[in-house]
């Protein structure tokens, strides 16, 4: 039988995994011998206390107000347990009102507060749940959703601003596919035809133009569900598969446009969680590994690990580690190592992830400006060869006679 487990290290940090045992004793003999300290253990398949978020799902606009109203009624010296059962009535959502009961469950049995949040990593992010872990250490959890409501608002706003930049480019691409796919699949062949049937033989561009044609008549919907279906692959070892990632990253860094935006937004996501994080008490050598893992970009997280442990591990400063990343810019670099003299890193680092935010939108812009005339250029240059292909055989049976 799969179980669920949740379980304490010795350092504190919390690990989620599934393993095959016949039964909880068999769970808890194994966590015993790696030195794990169990929080929960539940068989897959089966809801957890309080609930499941299988009846809907969180999103980030959820987690803000959470952040934001629990926040809010913390600074106002109310207790845990009745702030989440305020919570709980305030909510209508069955997936939010579900995990906020399981919350209130387990702070009724004793357990601590940010372990409900680490059952769930694809909703809460490890930046999360170690902000609240540390802030529940330290006694600020008020400050540390405050943090967390910012930084959180700060990311959709990002997200918001991307998908509304790309809008346009996205249409105009959709629009290109279905006009060019209606031009060959359909219009073409037809227009073949008629000139076979006539018995004019076009000239060769027309007849090469014609067989592509005649070819997506034939064989369209195979091509557009090998399409499709090679998407979704890629799409699944992007996720899966670090060999595939650093693939994909390799082949962004030829499109200078694309390349100057993915940067930026990971060196703004970089600056944004670890001033959370440093913020929060945690660490720096757990910062950088939490952070590293949030950045969303193999080269800058691969950074980020030796920083913390082939570099500051090894006696290292915090600015002479960054020196040897060459992924980081100089400005960064430098900033860095000023702050950390000074004492003052992570305003040094929250102040760098607003330039970025600024820097993105710029970038956006020029993506933007770069993506429309390309895409109507390309679909100009494919009905132009198109329109060639009819007119220039046209052009030739006219002056026939």
């Amino acid at each position: 039988m799969k179980f669920n487990y949740l379980a304490s290290q010795p350092d504190g940090k919390v690990v989620e995994s599934q393993m095959e045992a016949k039964d909880v004793a068999g769970v808890l003999e194994f966590l015993s011998s790696h030195g794990l300290k169990p929080i929960s253990i539940k068989p897959v398949g089966r809801s957890e206390a309080g609930g499941s978020l299988t009846r809907g799902r969180i999103t980030i606009t959820d987690q803000i107000f959470i952040s934001k109203y629990l926040s809010l009624m913390l600074k106002l010296g109310t207790g845990l347990l009745q702030a989440i059962n305020i919570l709980i009535e305030d909510f209508d959502k069955r997936a939010v009102r579900s995990f906020l009961m399981e919350v209130r469950s387990n702070l009724e049995q004793g357990q601590q507060f940010f372990t409900a949040f680490a059952r769930y990593p694809k909703v809460f992010s490890q930046v999360y749940v170690n902000l609240i872990r540390a802030g529940e250490t330290s006694g600020n959890l008020d400050s540390v959703f405050e943090n967390l409501t910012n930084s959180l608002t700060k990311e959709k706003m990002l997200k918001d601003q991307i998908r509304s930049a790309l809008v346009y480019p996205i249409l105009l691409l959709s629009a290109s596919i279905v006009i060019l796919v209606f031009l060959v699949m359909y219009a073409l062949p037809k227009i073949a035809n008629v000139f076979e049937q006539g018995g004019f033989t076009p000239p060769l561009f027309s007849r090469i133009v014609f067989a592509v044609g005649l070819f997506f008549a034939q064989y369209g919907f195979i091509v557009i569900f090998l399409a499709v279906a090679g998407s979704i692959a890629g799409t699944f070892f992007y996720k899966n598969s670090l060999t595939f990632r650093k693939l994909v990253s390799g082949l962004v860094k030829e499109i200078p446009v694309v390349k100057d935006l993915v940067n930026k937004i990971a060196l703004q996501r970089f600056a944004a969680t670890l001033s959370s994080l440093i913020k929060a008490g945690i660490p720096l050598t757990d910062a950088l590994e939490i952070t590293a893992q949030a950045v969303g970009n193999v080269e800058l997280r691969d950074s980020l690990v030796r920083i913390s442990r082939e570099g500051l591990a090894k006696g290292l400063t915090v600015g002479e580690a960054f020196k040897k990343e060459p992924v980081f810019p100089k400005t960064v670099v430098n900033l860095i190592a000023i702050s950390e003299k000074a004492g003052h890193i992570e305003d040094v680092l929250g102040t760098l992830a607003d330039f970025y935010s600024s820097e993105i939108d710029s970038s956006l812009k020029s993506l933007v400006s770069f993506l429309e005339p390309v895409m109507l250029m390309l679909i100009g240059i494919v009905v132009g060869l198109i329109a060639l292909s009819i007119i220039i055989p046209i052009y030739q049976l006219t002056t026939q006679f």
